[in-house]
């Protein structure tokens, strides 16, 4: 599948690296928020804070700092240091995971970009995505900070969200570039109506993914734990309490986990349709455009019968944390589809 000059493939590889590190720095951050750690660092040190703790005196100071905030009085109140070193690991880990995804994409780039290994036309988008990494650790404490607010037990919905986008352009901004320098443009001029199946099965996966945050940061899983109906109707009844309308799509619960709900149903049928509407084209796909079509149908299926179960179960955190893990696998899914249709030659050789 793989194709172009070795520098092509090294640079192709390297950034498959980068988005998979990306992946699992998503999926991290599920785990920080489902086990409630991520306020657990209240320090923004992007450099000493690559150092845990290295003694007692330290962890008592953070320790200190970590009784200050609304959580552990509103939830964690009596936690002995112990109890502080457990939840402070796992976002240790997070924040840590990050720095080497840093190091990771910014020491290769050097490299590569003085050996001349970098076309033009990808040197000031690696520089652009490097600078958005960046960026992303600011809007990351700016996540955490809405934690420290006066009764807040968890980051703001709304930030969680941003942070949570921004990941997920970051991502995706990775994986395409990973392929246009792996994968040459296959033969076949795919119909118009599978290249546009695949783009809004991507625009759905993405939005419902973002509607997970919403979902996420409102802990609105643990509510209405059966599937289809919602407390016994399909729209639940208070979808429209707040006003104004558009506040309950970022604050309402009810509003939330059906939208949710609505979004990741209508992704299903699209990719479902597309992988149809490939069927009655297939003479004019590519066999490989053919199997990324049908690997999508055959995630999203999984992903949807994960999240029912993690619903119907009321959200237990390895579900929980696998779902994520899902949505990444569907994003992956769906940008390779939409990749492959839209890199198709129209002219077969």
């Amino acid at each position: 599948m793989s194709g172009g000059s070795p520098a092509q493939r090294a640079v192709g590889l390297w950034l498959i690296v980068i988005a998979a590190m990306i992946g699992v720095m998503v999926v991290l951050g599920g785990a920080t928020r489902v086990s409630g750690s991520g306020l657990s660092i209240m320090e923004w040190a992007p450099l000493s804070g690559a150092l845990p703790p290295l003694s007692g005196a330290e962890w008592r100071r953070l320790f200190t700092l970590y009784q200050q905030i609304p959580q552990y009085h509103l939830l964690h109140e009596g936690m002995d240091l112990a109890g502080f070193q457990h939840i402070f690991w796992l976002e240790w880990v997070h924040r840590l995971w990050g720095r080497l995804l840093g190091v990771a994409f910014f020491l290769p780039l050097v490299v590569f970009w003085w050996r001349g290994w970098l076309p033009r036309r990808l040197i000031w988008r690696l520089v652009g995505i490097f600078v958005l990494g960046g960026m992303q650790g600011a809007v990351g404490w700016f996540m955490v900070a809405s934690g420290f607010f006066p009764d807040s037990t968890a980051v703001a919905p709304v930030r969680l969200v941003i942070h949570l986008g921004l990941a997920l352009v970051l991502y995706a901004a990775v994986l395409w570039t990973a392929f246009s320098e792996l994968i040459p443009a296959p033969p076949g001029q795919p119909a118009a109506l599978v290249r546009a199946g695949a783009r809004l099965t991507l625009a759905l996966v993405a939005l419902t993914i973002l509607a997970g945050g919403f979902v996420a940061g409102l802990h609105a899983g643990l509510e209405y734990n059966t599937f289809p109906l919602m407390d016994g109707r399909w729209v639940p009844a208070g979808y429209a309490t707040l006003t104004p309308f558009w506040y309950n799509l970022i604050a309402n619960i009810a509003a939330v986990q059906f939208d949710h709900r609505l979004l990741a149903t209508t992704a299903l049928l699209a990719a479902l349709l597309t992988l149809v509407a490939g069927g009655w084209q297939r003479a004019r796909l590519s066999p490989l455009l053919r199997r990324a079509l049908a690997a999508l149908a055959a995630i999203i299926l999984l992903q949807f019968a994960l999240g029912v179960t993690t619903l119907l179960l009321v959200v237990p955190a390895p579900l929980a944390v696998l779902h994520q893990a899902g949505a990444v696998a569907l994003l992956t899914a769906a940008i390779f589809a939409v990749y492959v249709s839209s890199a198709a030659r129209k002219d077969p050789p």
